[in-house]
């Protein structure tokens, strides 16, 4: 079984989330969009595979925005019409944070800024708690989606919709994936300075991850294994 995962950044990893789809017997194809040394000027050029190739999409998050094509125009709608795809064949898309932002769009959906910065881990609303759970979740965005036609929310809280299925494709605003590493990385590229300037301390975000890792890669591995056996839609 094959899964791509589409890492947008040299910061973003698959973590707990690939770490599953491992286990569970799938062979992972990472694909890096925009490399290192671009970091700070993302409008590359990346040629996308054919949807039809994988067994599983995975599209991670990311530090810029979906609807900023000024930025990010070269790749992100070849990346939304991969996404788009994907789902009409049948193939399922897990998007995590901005790559959910980047389903919802590819969908029909869009993008928007958020009422306020969410980071830290909190608790959400779910309606389906083994699909998934209330959490906690860690929460690193500014933007949020707006539902595309035909999505079913199934999680959220104060400040955004956090989880929907299309299909047998599913968006989740928070990330499953974190790493104590993971989030190493973030804080020292630009993700200190966020957090500072939200009242947030990244030494104690760092502390609670690494004390929550244990949980976090059971929940992670949990969500993986019921998004895997989401059904086809009827008709």
């Amino acid at each position: 079984m094959q899964a791509l995962i589409i890492e947008h950044d040299h910061l973003s990893t698959p973590g707990f989330v690939g770490e599953r789809l491992l286990e569970r017997g799938y062979k992972l194809t990472r694909l890096s969009v925009v490399p290192e040394e671009r970091f700070i000027d993302p409008g590359v050029d990346c040629t996308f595979p054919e949807a039809e190739d994988f067994d599983v999409i995975v599209a991670l998050g990311a530090p810029w925005s979906v609807d900023h094509t000024a930025l990010i125009g070269p790749w992100i709608g070849p990346e939304l019409a991969l996404l788009g795809s994907a789902d009409a064949a049948g193939v399922p898309v897990l998007g995590i944070c901005f790559g959910g932002q980047a389903l919802a769009t590819a969908l029909g959906g869009k993008v928007e800024r958020s009422p306020r910065f969410e980071l830290g881990w909190t608790r959400i609303h779910t309606d389906d708690p083994y699909l998934v759970p209330a959490g906690p979740w860690f929460q690193f965005h500014g933007d949020r989606w707006v539902l595309p036609p035909g999505a079913r929310e199934i999680a959220r809280n104060g400040v955004a919709s956090q989880a929907f299925v299309h299909g047998r494709s599913m968006g989740v605003q928070f990330h499953p994936e974190i790493t104590t590493e993971t989030l190493t990385a973030w804080l020292s590229h630009g993700g200190a300075v966020k957090a500072k300037e939200i009242g947030v301390s990244p030494d104690e975000l760092l502390h609670q991850t690494h004390g929550e890792s244990v949980r976090a890669r059971l929940r992670a591995h949990a969500l993986v294994d019921a998004f895997l056996t989401l059904p086809p839609p009827f008709g």
